[in-house]
């Protein structure tokens, strides 16, 4: 068991306290907050209770995935806010393959953004795949049949099979908070869990308090607001959230020159366990895992059109995840 706590951490780790705290205390209040806890707590259980998968020998394994961009409000009665880039396509399609792996799921995913098992459907799947054959009837087009039925027969085997759970978030506020709730509901199943965080969250947000509470009028003039940057929760999430987790963080560049720099970077600050390098324009056909021995090139195969980087990813994942777990057995007395 890894018995590394906070207080091994020092200096990095206690500076951030007051930001964090200031975070959290400033933050709007979690909707729902009660029920998620909920949701969270039935959906551990169902799985920590699952029994051993045969694919890989061991309980069943957790992994949460994060995918799609926060917003940043600037109003509390939000009419305007800063979004981040992210279509949720990588979060999307790795659950798939986490849970074809054997993986029970936790989908924290931004609202609106692509989601697991609608890959293949059209951009409007409900006006393009359903026709109406009278005033009363309607049918799936012929031309949407198979992957209409595959994509709703996935998503409701993953669903009420209890191997994922979705939760959906808007704002840096939601989503922090929620990552925390997810964390320190997964902290007693230790090596099982994997944090997959393939999110684009924001570096910047404009503290509640400071927020005008009703619509920034534009009659006001030249709008000059600071904006403060978010506390990297990374080190918390990794030291004292959920310490014994397998952690995966992402790092995106536009600059291919300065990606594998930046990557090492974050796998060393954040005590990250692997990092997935990706640059913007290549970034659906190859991405590096940085690790700190190893850079490994995963690329999807170009001689099939229908596949995709994230399947070699994952299933690298779940291989080094394997070993990290045998690692802890092997430490055992």
């Amino acid at each position: 068991m890894d018995t590394t706590n906070a207080s091994e951490i020092g200096g990095p780790l206690s500076s951030l306290d007051a930001e964090i705290r200031s975070f959290f205390d400033s933050a709007p209040p979690l909707r729902d907050s009660e029920s998620i806890g909920d949701k969270l707590r039935g959906f551990i259980e169902l799985n920590s209770a699952a029994p051993v998968n045969a694919a890989n020998g061991n309980a069943r394994r957790i992994v949460c995935v994060t995918s799609g961009g926060t917003t940043v409000p600037l109003e509390q009665r939000c009419v305007r806010y800063i979004d981040n880039f992210s279509s949720g396509h990588r979060g999307a399609a790795s659950t798939e393959y986490f849970i074809k792996a054997g993986y029970a799921v936790i989908f924290l995913n931004r609202r609106g953004t692509c989601q697991p098992y609608c890959r293949s459907l059209p951009e409007d799947p409900l006006l393009q795949c359903f026709e109406s054959t009278d005033d009363f009837n309607i049918q799936v087009r012929d031309s949407c049949s198979e992957a209409v039925k595959k994509a709703i027969n996935s998503h409701h085997a993953a669903v009420e099979g209890g191997r994922l759970l979705k939760l959906p978030f808007t704002t840096i506020f939601e989503y922090l908070q929620m990552l925390q709730l997810i964390a320190t509901a997964m902290r007693d199943l230790e090596r099982r869990t994997m944090f997959y965080l393939a999110a684009a969250v924001s570096d910047f947000y404009v503290p509640w308090k400071d927020m005008a509470e009703h619509k920034i009028q534009s009659a006001s003039g030249p709008l000059d607001m600071r904006l403060v940057q978010v506390p990297k929760m990374l080190l918390v999430l990794r030291k004292e959230w959920a310490p014994t987790a397998f952690c995966i963080s992402f790092k995106l560049e536009t600059d291919s020159k300065i990606l594998l720099e930046k990557a090492d970077m974050a796998l060393k600050k954040y005590k990250m366990h692997m990092v997935i390098a990706n640059e913007l324009l290549t970034r659906k056909e190859e991405v590096t895992v940085v690790t700190t021995d190893q850079k490994i090139p995963v690329r999807r195969d170009k001689t099939d059109p229908s596949s995709d980087v994230e399947k070699p990813l994952i299933e690298l994942l779940v291989e080094r995840h394997s070993t990290y777990i045998k690692g802890s057995e092997s430490s055992d007395p």
